[in-house]
C-alpha cells in the first residue's frame, strides 16, 4: 500500500514558476514509477509527465515539454514537478499517482495509487 500527499500548488502569474512535491509512504517507493496527471474543470484527466523507479527515464506530454521537470529523490520517498514559464492553459488540479510497475506508464488505468490533488492556478 502507497499513500501520497501532494503539496506546492498555489496561484502564480503567467510565466511564472511552481515546484509540486509528492511525499509517498510505504518501504517500495524506490520500485514504483510515479506519474503526474492534471484535470482542468469540465475536462478529462491527463497525463503530465511520468519517470522510472530510478528516475533514468522520463518521459512528458507535448503540451508541458521543455517546461515542466519531473525529479525523485527515492531517500525521501518524494517525487516532483518543477513547473517553469506556467501558462493559464495549465491551471488544473494535479494528481501524482503510483503504479508498481518499474518503467514508465501514461494511461491513469495503469496507476494504482493516487494523491488527494494540489491546486494550480495560473494567472493571465
Amino acid at each position: 500500500q502507497v499513500q501520497l500527499v501532494e503539496s506546492g500548488g498555489g496561484l502564480v502569474q503567467a510565466g511564472g514558476s511552481l515546484r509540486l512535491s509528492c511525499a509517498a509512504s510505504g518501504r517500495t517507493f524506490s520500485s514504483y514509477a510515479m506519474g503526474w496527471f492534471r484535470q482542468a474543470p469540465g475536462k478529462e484527466r491527463e497525463f503530465v509527465a511520468a519517470i522510472s523507479w530510478s528516475g533514468g527515464s522520463t518521459y512528458y506530454a507535448d503540451s508541458v515539454k521543455g517546461r515542466f521537470t519531473i525529479s525523485r529523490d527515492n531517500a525521501k520517498n518524494t517525487v516532483y514537478l518543477q513547473m517553469n514559464s506556467l501558462k493559464p492553459e495549465d491551471t488544473a488540479v494535479y494528481y501524482c499517482a503510483a503504479t508498481p510497475k518499474a518503467q514508465i506508464r501514461v494511461g491513469t488505468r495503469e496507476y494504482d495509487y493516487w494523491g488527494q490533488g494540489t491546486q494550480v492556478t495560473v494567472s493571465s
